[in-house]
């Protein structure tokens, strides 16, 4: 709002009001404001949820060996997040901005059913909360509401990346086609012609490959939505990890943005040209400010949790992000550390299922998801169940160290994701 009201006075001749056409300028002031409000609100909440003795059901001590000093922590702090980054974008960003709509949407569709979910957990005393058919449901319906508006509204454009040689030059000039059109494609890592079409997947549908390309591109849409949003979910287990890890991430997805809505930039590095995603970079400010102020009280030993209000709201944020710039392709690597979660968990699961139907019990890890291996003592494994894995790690880590050491490899992910945009 505050941009519309600034880009009226410009016209005025007011000092000062033409800064905020820079997105530079709209973006640090979203981060820092963001920080602020999280940091202010994130007080005031807590201060108010302890009032109603309004907590967490109480951690089984086995599981965590550090529960007890979170006796009566509240959770929902994913609240303070939301509100975080909501009120930046709402008076900075670019409201008619099909991307900046979207996501704010996502915000607050993901953060209405993680809400739900705590809810019923903290009030009902449902410890399971809101069942899982119904999360999928939910993640499933926005991921539809994205890729259909993605394909549908006309402003969801891109400038396709061609390489072309001169003559007169040595070497392949990358140049972007001078309309803007609606794209199946995305962008690959590690591959020279980087760009990957799912109209050209679905190729043996003969002349019905483009409506094939566009329920591809939704279907994948729907499915990295679902699969971020519960990775980030499973990651929050311990204080400050899936807040500090969703921020490195943001990082560099910002990165990506910005680069992606640069034509200059785009060109270099041989990427789509996707205009207007530069309000991108704003919302992603934003993010990044709520989850640096939400860890001054996430942070060991956490005064709040943001329980699944904040999580899976972070991790649809992320995945929405990366689809809207064609980037979904490099979140495996992006968000390995979720992927990994997910991975640990899947295959504890089935590992088990299978060897109980032969009448034996056995695991791979000592407990999952994976940062819950860290943390465990060999005396806390199942009495006559077999581990694969049940020397390793040695002994038991502290919370705070297995969250930093996970940022460390966030971290060296981001980059890594971000270097593939030249190693190919």
């Amino acid at each position: 709002m505050l941009y519309y009201l600034f880009r009226a006075l410009e016209q005025f001749g007011v000092p000062g009001s033409g800064m905020w056409s820079y997105i530079s300028f709209r973006s640090l002031l979203a981060l820092m404001l963001a920080l602020v409000i999280s940091a202010w609100f994130g007080e005031k909440f807590i201060k108010f949820m302890k009032r109603r003795n309004i907590s967490e059901t109480q951690r089984d001590a086995s599981i965590d060996p550090f529960g007890i000093n979170k006796i009566g922590v509240p959770s929902m702090g994913g609240v303070i997040i939301i509100v975080a980054i909501l009120v930046p974008c709402l008076l900075l960003g670019r409201l008619r901005n099909i991307y900046m709509i979207l996501m704010i949407v996502t915000t607050v569709w993901l953060g209405a059913l993680g809400f739900l979910d705590d809810y019923i957990k903290i009030f009902r005393k449902n410890k399971d909360g809101l069942a899982g058919r119904y999360k999928i449901l939910g993640q499933v319906g926005l991921g539809l509401i994205v890729g259909l508006t993605l394909y549908l509204s006309p402003d969801a454009v891109v400038r396709e990346n061609v390489e072309i040689a001169r003559n007169s030059q040595p070497n392949i000039e990358v140049v972007h086609k001078s309309e803007a059109v609606k794209s199946t494609k995305t962008t690959i890592p590690f591959v020279k012609n980087n760009n990957l079409d799912y109209t050209e997947i679905m190729s043996f549908m003969g002349d019905y490959k483009s409506i094939g390309g566009v329920l591809l591109m939704i279907l994948v849409t729907v499915l990295v939505i679902a699969a971020v949003s519960n990775g980030a979910n499973l990651n929050d287990g311990m204080d400050g990890m899936a807040a500090g890890n969703s921020a490195i991430i943001c990082i560099a997805l910002g990165i990506l943005a910005y680069v992606s809505s640069h034509i200059e930039y785009a060109s270099y590095l041989n990427i789509m040209y996707i205009p207007g995603s530069q309000e991108l970079v704003i919302f992603i400010c934003a993010a990044i400010g709520a989850l640096i102020g939400f860890l001054w009280y996430n942070a060991y030993p956490a005064q709040i949790f943001m329980g699944d209000t904040g999580s899976l709201t972070i991790g649809g944020i992320i995945a929405v992000l990366a689809i809207i710039i064609h980037k979904e392709l490099l979140l495996p690597i992006l968000c390995g550390i979720f992927l990994l979660e997910s991975l640990s968990v899947i295959l504890q699961v089935e590992y088990f299922k299978f060897w109980k139907h032969r009448g034996k019990q056995r695991r791979i890890f000592k407990r999952t998801p994976i940062h819950d291996a860290f943390r465990t003592l060999p005396s806390q494994l199942v009495p006559g169940c077999d581990y694969l894995l049940g020397k390793w790690p040695a002994g038991a880590w502290h919370e705070s160290k297995i969250t930093v050491r996970f940022w460390i490899s966030t971290i060296l992910l981001a980059a890594a994701a971000i270097i593939t945009l030249k190693i190919r």
